[in-house]
């Protein structure tokens, strides 16, 4: 099912393509089993993170916020690369995970860029900030498979996202509905719907863009080994 070539963006934004939730999901599921036990551990880092910041002392929440959103960008690229070395059959270990901070900087610009302008795009009458949100969908993931800069990511996604806007909307309700059941089930259902999410997502990049092999994860073993 990871047979697809890489296909350029104006190709793929000059043809089209089809939009297949249910395959996404279902090859997404097989995907994430594959690495469940790295992918659930990885997932626990990334919520551990996330929710320091609420238990630090009042006069340095601050600087735990900032520090959770520096490294989100980065740590959340981790999902993505350990999938896309899966889809091409090779070995992984859980130090894969961590591997974004080699390339920290296009993976913090643009997790604070689109960050931003989402949250102004839904200051403004909330539908820009909805189709922003569904148009970047892809940002990593090129990121990641391609080895853009952040800006050149985030035009790739939203000219890619664009051509068939609304079933990725669709997706992303999908997408948005499975984690908040996953964490209504106390929490800990979200340790497996949150990098689902990201392999289903990582194979709907696939089957539109195919994988190249020169991205991250494609790479030697970097000082990321360590962990």
């Amino acid at each position: 099912m990871f047979t697809n070539g890489a296909r350029s963006v104006p190709d793929v934004v000059q043809t089209g393509y089809s939009v297949d939730i249910g395959k996404y999901l279902g090859e997404g599921w097989e995907l994430f089993k594959k690495n469940a036990g790295g992918f659930v551990g990885f997932t626990l880092i990334m919520l551990l993170v996330s929710v320091m910041p609420q238990i630090l002392p009042e006069r340095i929440k601050p600087l735990g916020s900032i520090a959770s959103s520096v490294l989100s960008g980065p740590l959340g690229a981790g999902f993505y690369i350990v999938a896309f070395k899966l889809m091409k059959q090779r070995a992984t270990t859980f130090s894969d995970f961590f591997r974004g901070f080699n390339h920290f900087l296009p993976l913090f610009l643009a997790s604070l860029v689109t960050g931003i302008l989402t949250v102004i795009g839904f200051a403004l009458l909330v539908i820009p900030g909805i189709y922003l949100a569904v148009a970047w969908m892809f940002t990593t993931p090129f990121i990641v498979d391609r080895k853009f800069d952040f800006w050149d990511a985030m035009e790739s996604s939203r000219k890619v996202i664009s051509r068939n806007w609304f079933s990725w909307f669709i997706f992303l309700i999908v997408l948005t509905v499975l984690n908040l059941v996953g964490f209504l089930l106390f929490g800990v259902g979200a340790l497996v719907t949150i990098p689902l999410s990201a392999c289903a997502l990582a194979i709907a990049y696939q089957e539109v863009m195919g994988l190249s092999n020169s991205g991250i994860a494609d790479e030697g073993a970097g000082i990321t080994d360590s962990f």
